[in-house]
């Protein structure tokens, strides 16, 4: 797998995840309480024995490149390492990125040496644990030029997403962006046909946005269609014309992470059991080291939750919530639904006290306070007696200390939420 380098979308604007990506990266946003999005596919990479990956971004960058600059160092004996390469003007092209294809396109000879085997493509905004060396045997065993990674869908779900067809053998016929109909069932695969020992398992294939290529034939694709900006729309389907094209049969929790209601449902399924496992010995999630104290509960009652490390709780009512590194929760808070990103520092007492001798409550949720299907991010400060429930199911809307999106509550970054406020 030395061989095989990775390539990680560092995301775009980013703006179906808004508040949540007005100061930051996609992948650079918060997930389980304690990791990054960027984390999830950058350990599928370690854990599968890829050491050479890079990162292409471009907007609001800065926060992602800090993360990624002090958490991942493979030491100087190795010739592998993860490298951010950021969008760059040069002689021939002063634009932006203009999709994920344009970015490789760009940075492709930054990336590709000529010991290089395979170009796997990822997504940084996606939530799942996939170990690509069983992804590369797939590829190489069908001799394929591109393989696709597809994760099973059933009928209900399938017009949500790109479904590809495939023939007996595994291999992919035709493409079909979110069909609905005739087109819908025109896609319909066997659910019992087994292809490199794995079962298709449901009637839909959805594409995953990840991608296994040949080198040379990446480079064809991209110089033959120079107006393709994306890989699923645009290059993916070119690729049909010419080329043999391999499907990779996925059964794992997958979780493409594009909006605000996905975000929020795959962060609180992770409160409940029989979903991604973040468990697992074998195939750890890396993040940035911290040196946290444990998690210091004082009478809070606990119901489905994910706590992490350095937070103090008070005597809280917790209940199917995340709740992130250093949040500081007081005596009678009702949590239920909530997400929690936690803080980047703690404040002294000293530091306490002048914040609410100007009437600026502390980090943290404030006593009495009750958040119920809401997202609290970094460093917020919730006064006390506040009722953040969406009482008048609001399904989308702009306010003075709050947003809401998809009917969920979102408080943002550094937001400061008055005492007795009701949302």
């Amino acid at each position: 797998m030395k061989d095989v380098v990775a390539v990680i979308m560092g995301g775009g604007q980013g703006s179906r995840l808004f508040p949540l990506t007005r100061d930051r990266a996609k992948p650079a946003v918060p997930v389980a309480g304690r990791v990054r999005l960027i984390d999830i596919p950058l350990s599928n990479c370690i854990n599968s024995g890829i050491t050479q990956a890079y990162v292409l971004t471009q907007f609001n960058s800065a926060s992602l490149n800090k993360h990624i600059t002090n958490t991942y160092h493979f030491g100087t004996l190795t010739d592998g390492g993860v490298h951010v390469i950021a969008a760059e003007q040069t002689a021939t092209n002063r634009n932006w990125f203009q999709g994920t294809a344009d970015a490789v396109r760009r940075s492709l000879h930054h990336m590709i040496g000529p010991r290089t085997r395979h170009v796997l493509i990822l997504a940084g905004d996606h939530l799942y644990r996939m170990n690509y060396a069983q992804f590369v045997r797939r590829h190489e065993e069908s001799q394929a030029d591109v393989t696709v990674a597809a994760c099973p869908q059933a009928e209900e779900n399938a017009s949500s997403f790109g479904l590809m067809h495939v023939d007996e053998a595994g291999m992919i016929t035709r493409f079909a962006e979110k069909p609905t109909g005739g087109t819908l069932e025109g896609m319909r695969v066997n659910p019992d046909a087994v292809v490199g020992g794995m079962r298709a398992g449901a009637p839909f294939l959805a594409s995953m946005g990840i991608y296994i290529f040949n080198p040379q034939v990446l480079r064809e694709l991209l110089v033959a269609n120079p107006d393709s900006h994306d890989f699923g729309k645009e290059i993916i389907p070119a690729a049909l014309d010419g080329y043999r094209m391999a499907a990779h049969f996925f059964h794992g929790y997958w979780e493409d992470i594009g909006t605000i209601q996905a975000f929020y449902r795959a962060n609180i399924a992770l409160t409940q059991p029989g979903q991604m496992s973040l468990y697992d010995p074998d195939f750890p999630i890396y993040t940035r080291p911290r040196y946290l104290s444990p998690t210091r509960f004082n009478d809070a009652s606990i119901e489905r939750a994910l706590i992490a490390e350095g937070s103090i709780l008070g005597n809280c009512r917790v209940k199917n919530s995340v709740i992130g590194i250093r949040s500081r929760i007081e005596h009678n808070v009702e949590l239920d639904g909530a997400l929690l990103m936690g803080n980047d520092f703690y404040e002294t007492e000293t530091e306490i006290a002048a914040a609410e001798a100007k009437g600026i409550p502390p980090l943290g949720i404030g006593e009495g306070t009750t958040i119920r299907t809401a997202i609290v991010d970094k460093d917020a400060r919730v006064g006390r007696g506040c009722a953040l429930v969406n009482e008048k199911n609001v399904e989308n809307e702009d306010g003075l200390y709050h947003y809401i999106r998809d009917g969920i509550v979102i408080i943002p970054r550094n937001a400061i939420v008055p005492d007795g406020t009701v949302i």
